[in-house]
């Protein structure tokens, strides 16, 4: 019989843990990199941490 483990908790309700992101723009600027910005989630202001375990990275 498998065992069946339950999700873990959500972090944020708003971003589930990815509270942080960089938003291509579209073009390049004259060094050749992409142009980017940074948005928060709204909710937790993009101050959540999340810890991943080496075992979530092979599921």
């Amino acid at each position: 019989m498998a065992h069946h483990t339950t999700p873990p908790p959500r972090i944020c309700p708003a971003c589930d843990g990815f509270a942080s992101v960089a938003v291509t723009l579209g073009g390049r600027d004259h060094r050749g990199r992409l142009r980017t910005i940074t948005a928060h989630c709204p909710a937790c202001q993009g101050t959540v941490t999340v810890r991943r375990s080496p075992e979530g990275a092979r599921a």
